[in-house]
């Protein structure tokens, strides 16, 4: 059975950009990869636990706090991914607001140097940023669309151009 994560795009509507909260995964594989690193918060989850409990459980894992949405009705299904791994990822969307300089990320632990016999404790995502997607907003698209839209093409980072969507992951995310 395929491996399965779910995850959180957490956005923010300005007058004509919609930011979008993105995170770097922390480690020493990923200290000087910047390039396809970039992801929403995510993680594995097993059948039983449902999409959206893992979502919103990694989410506060990653980034120290719960989206602050209310109910489950303020969660958008974006769909589904799978990787060339075969991966399946989920993504929901949220509105919401966090500062990325807040980040209080939970720790994991790794033998590092490997195969050095010694543990190291590093935080499971180091950084984050908001990226910025552009719309015409003269003739506003539906939330929906825009997320969407946000979620299978390329948009403008301050730094670098990165994907929504690590793990390996080179192409557009085909979400409908």
């Amino acid at each position: 059975m395929a491996k399965r994560s779910a995850g959180i795009l957490m956005y923010r509507r300005g007058a004509a950009v919609i930011e979008l909260l993105l995170v770097h995964p922390g480690g020493p594989f990923w200290t000087s990869k910047d390039h396809g690193a970039w992801s929403i918060p995510k993680g594995e989850h097993d059948a039983e636990e449902e999409p959206l409990a893992c979502a919103i459980r990694e989410f506060a894992e990653e980034l120290g706090s719960a989206p602050q949405a209310v109910d489950a009705g303020a969660f958008l299904e974006l769909g589904e991914l799978v990787q060339p791994s075969r991966k399946v990822i989920t993504a929901f969307a949220v509105e919401g607001d966090f500062d990325p300089a807040k980040l209080k990320p939970n720790p994991f632990e790794m033998e590092w140097p490997l195969k050095s016999g010694r543990k190291q404790s590093f935080p499971e995502v180091d950084r984050g940023t908001k990226r910025e997607k552009r719309f015409n907003l003269g003739n506003p698209p539906s939330s929906i669309a825009c997320l969407r839209h946000s979620a299978t093409s390329s948009g403008r980072v301050i730094g670098r151009p990165q994907r929504i969507l690590a793990d390996g992951v080179t192409a557009n995310l085909p979400f409908p």
